[in-house]
């Protein structure tokens, strides 16, 4: 099976992506965050970087996707090929920090990659406001992230939910807010209890 963990920035994607690894015996697969040679540049110069980091992602996502669908384990994903061209690139685009064409080629070339990827078997979304995002971002302290404006993370967060909304696939929402799975073991098991329903109830998904 293919398990996904989707959310903004500093909703605690990484954290419950071990957590349910350990948990369950899945394979955990982290988002490519500390070897990334554009991320730095990108939080200093958006506009300047964005397209590159972008299609960096796509890339090292896209690879990820196929590696995915050869394994005979059942991989929990830390982020996934959807969210940065359903979210991260369309907010840049919008926000004026990737321009018309850099965009277009992007979603081209990102939809000739849909052609070949399925939905994962389920997707977990952590919703989050953006005063906790800023909490979780300041906690953890990557220098690079300090620099994040508001009304970036904001944008962030209405495309997620717009995403969501519509999403097709098999979904668990976990509420980042009240559930702190990272601190509490009871919060934790509110979400594999959710995933125990999912996965191994009396109605499990097709």
């Amino acid at each position: 099976m293919h398990i996904a963990i989707a959310g903004n920035i500093g909703s605690g994607k990484t954290t419950l992506t071990k957590m349910l690894a350990k948990r369950y015996g899945w394979t955990p697969r982290f988002e490519p965050v500390d070897n990334n040679p554009y991320l730095e540049d990108f939080y200093a110069d958006m506009k300047r970087w964005s397209f590159n980091l972008q299609i960096y992602f796509l890339n090292k996502r896209f690879k990820e996707v196929v590696e995915i669908s050869q394994s005979k384990d059942t991989i929990i994903q830390d982020r996934t090929i959807f969210e940065d061209a359903r979210i991260f690139a369309p907010n840049l685009h919008g926000q004026g920090m990737m321009s018309d064409r850099d965009f277009q080629n992007y979603t081209d070339l990102f939809d000739l990659m849909m052609s070949l990827v399925k939905l994962p078997d389920l997707m977990i979304y952590i919703r989050s406001t953006i005063p906790n995002l800023v909490a979780q971002i300041q906690k953890r302290g990557r220098a690079y992230e300090q620099t994040i404006q508001l009304d970036y993370l904001q944008g962030l967060n209405n495309r997620y939910e717009e995403w969501i909304a519509g999403y097709k696939g098999n979904l668990i929402i976990v509420d980042g807010d009240t559930c702190k799975f990272g601190e509490s073991h009871e919060h934790f098991l509110q979400v594999t209890d959710m995933i125990d329903a999912k996965l191994f109830g009396l109605f499990p998904m097709e």
